[in-house]
């Protein structure tokens, strides 16, 4: 039997559910429009399940974009992960959100620069490259692990790498200007499919983290903010 993930990413302005069994993309229901995750993480949820005939009984492991994000949407995904987990007695394969967006561009020669806009003039970001490992094979490395940094911040380290870069993300419109003016080595940005979080890319980082044992108990799973929510910050500045 291969190995069968269901994949879930709430983390951003995207919704997206998507089953990878080993190479194989079985279905994938990916929404980017103004409707909250809580609506429509569970109906597309069941909607794919429906369309492939999916048994839960049959699935390895779930994986979920763990964050960083936006904290509402990394609730609910985390949420609902950890609901099937326990249902489902599976364990939960946690990905990091800027990692499954990098992995859109896998084995790109570029320099990947995922940048989510994290408000309060900040990126949720990370550099990362694909280096071949072997004949057919390459594998993701971060130069920079995923962190909560200005955008200067992280023009400044692409400047320093001195190589060609890829930006994706929903920070791009945000942040392209900004790009443009202080970036100092040649970049692009990612094309309209590529650009944004897909529970495909999650669920297929996933099966290396499942094969590697990167897993824990539903019970054990929490999302990973990076950041303390605008209303801690708050209490924190009233010194409550």
């Amino acid at each position: 039997m291969s190995m069968k993930i269901l994949a879930l990413d709430s983390s951003g302005l995207v919704a997206s559910v998507a089953i990878v069994e080993e190479d194989n993309l079985i279905a994938e229901y990916t929404v980017n429009y103004k409707k909250t995750h809580s609506q429509t993480l569970l109906p597309m949820l069941e909607a794919v399940k429906e369309m492939v005939e999916l048994d839960l009984s049959t699935v390895d492991a779930i994986a979920v974009a763990k964050g960083p994000g936006s904290f509402t949407g990394l609730r609910i995904g985390s949420a609902t992960a950890k609901g099937l987990g326990l249902a489902m007695n599976c364990p939960i394969v946690e990905v990091p959100t800027v990692d499954g967006l990098a992995y859109n561009l896998f084995g790109t020669d570029k320099i990947v620069c995922p940048i989510m806009d994290a408000r309060r003039g900040q990126v949720y970001t990370g550099l990362y490259e694909f280096v071949r490992c072997g004949r057919e094979e390459y594998r993701m490395e971060a130069l920079k692990e995923q962190c909560a940094v200005s955008i200067s911040e992280i023009i400044a380290s692409i400047n320093e790498e001195g190589r060609s870069v890829v930006f994706l993300g929903d920070g791009v419109p945000v942040f392209a200007d900004r790009i443009r003016e202080e970036i100092k080595v040649p970049y692009s940005f990612a094309p309209a499919h590529m650009n944004k979080q897909r529970a495909g890319a999650v669920g297929t980082l996933a099966c290396q983290y499942y094969k590697e044992g990167k897993m824990v108990s539903a019970a054990e799973h929490e999302p990973e903010y990076l950041r303390l929510s605008q209303a801690e910050r708050e209490r924190m500045e009233k010194g409550l």
